[in-house]
């Protein structure tokens, strides 16, 4: 059986909720979408970053400093979806399966 989204709703709780044909609802919170980006420039920003040690003091730009949210998302064909978040980030591709993986079952 080929699992597919049937059902796309932003909740109060800054996360997306996906409903699946198998009838699994899942919950993917904005920041850990925005940190699932497997688009290049992002698969090469956490190599880079491998191994780097943290600063103590950061410094955030103005979009980290407001709350990150899910502003479109469109299907591409029928194996992925486009995102774009509020920090102006729209070039991921977040397919099927990686959507599937990466969901946390819904608590009530």
């Amino acid at each position: 059986m080929e699992l597919t989204p049937t059902a796309l709703k932003l909740s109060e709780n800054r996360s997306l909720v996906i409903t699946w044909s198998d009838g699994v609802a899942l919950d993917y919170p904005f920041v850990m979408l925005r940190n699932a980006c497997p688009c290049a420039t992002c698969r090469e920003k956490k190599r880079s970053e491998e191994g780097k040690p943290k600063s103590l003091l950061q410094v955030l730009s103005p979009a980290e400093t407001v709350p990150l949210a899910v502003t479109q998302m469109r299907p591409v064909g029928n194996y992925a979806y486009n995102i774009n978040f509020s920090d102006g980030h729209s070039s991921g591709l977040f397919t099927i399966e990686l959507l599937r993986e990466i969901g946390k079952p819904v608590v009530t």
